[in-house]
């Protein structure tokens, strides 16, 4: 009975992770991967928070939590004999899906609000960005570590409202950094689940969609284990044959035949005879009698 729930759960983790467990645990220098298991989330509960807030999850995401209620998945690699935790992949809990806004009870007089640091300028060819305003409703989709934030965005004046006064399911994604700057990510959850997983939760893989990019160490992790997507722009821009390993290896390796070194003949030094013999017969052919 215990073997049958052990693959039953090692099923239900593939299927929610889409098979990366597995690619996890083939890759080098992995020891462990862990995965929280989370029991799927009360429709009450779904029910509950979306009341609470005058908001309606997206189809996608109110699925996700009746499969699980958040999602936590970990993975090490071991340094100097110690387990050291590299990736980690976080969505909250609806409980823990908080609603992100200006709070006035620790700020310090004349301190100015997150309204006031708003980044109001705007990006061609980007959707518009959120404000810490009435404009947006933002929700806490992965706290990130402490680097930044993966937030749920609504926008209150492209939404369309119910007669119980909700809005309708119109959300994007967005990362959130340290500096209070917005960058977008995607439109639906579901791309953004998958995002999340082909980056592996890789430290600061977040990063990689701003404009100043990831960190050096960030780009070393990234070049372990996901050389290849870590910058499909440029990828994409640069000549295919230029990624082509052009060298040889039978040539590399291939025995060559050594050219004979002549070593130079230096002279002996003063009454130094090399053959003795032959220089008697000399004295002998020359009539010089010998002593």
């Amino acid at each position: 009975m215990g073997e049958k729930n052990e693959s039953t759960m090692a099923s239900h983790i593939e299927k929610i992770t889409l098979g990366i467990s597995k690619i996890l645990e083939s890759s080098p220098g992995v020891t462990d991967v862990k995965m929280e298991e989370l029991p799927p989330a009360e429709r009450h509960t779904i029910v509950s928070w979306e009341q609470k807030h005058s908001c309606t999850l997206p189809d996608d995401l109110k699925n996700f939590y009746l499969m699980t209620d958040g999602f936590h998945m970990s993975w090490f690699v071991k340094m100097d004999d110690t387990p050291v935790q590299v990736g980690s992949m976080i969505i909250n809990s609806i409980s823990n899906l908080i609603h992100l806004k200006a709070s006035s009870s620790y700020s310090l007089p004349n301190s100015p609000t997150l309204a006031e640091l708003d980044d109001n300028e705007e990006e061609e060819g980007l959707p518009e960005k959120p404000h810490f305003d009435s404009r947006n409703v933002i929700f806490e989709l992965d706290p990130c570590d402490g680097i930044g934030k993966v937030c749920l965005v609504y926008r209150k004046h492209k939404a369309v409202f119910l007669p119980s006064g909700e809005m309708t399911p119109d959300p994007t994604i967005w990362f959130l950094d340290r500096a209070l700057y917005w960058h977008f990510l995607t439109d639906t959850f579901t791309a953004y689940y998958r995002i999340l997983l082909c980056h592996l939760g890789l430290p600061q893989w977040q990063y990689s969609f701003t404009s100043y990019g990831l960190s050096p160490q960030a780009k070393q992790w990234m070049n372990m284990y996901k050389p290849i997507t870590f910058n499909p722009l440029q990828l994409s821009t640069e000549d295919p044959d230029s990624f082509i390993n052009k060298l040889d290896p039978n040539k590399i390796f291939k025995a060559k035949n050594k050219t004979p070194v002549t070593k130079k003949k230096l002279p002996g030094p003063p009454g130094y005879q090399k053959n003795p013999s032959a220089s008697s017969k000399r004295l002998e052919q020359s009539g010089t009698p010998r002593k």
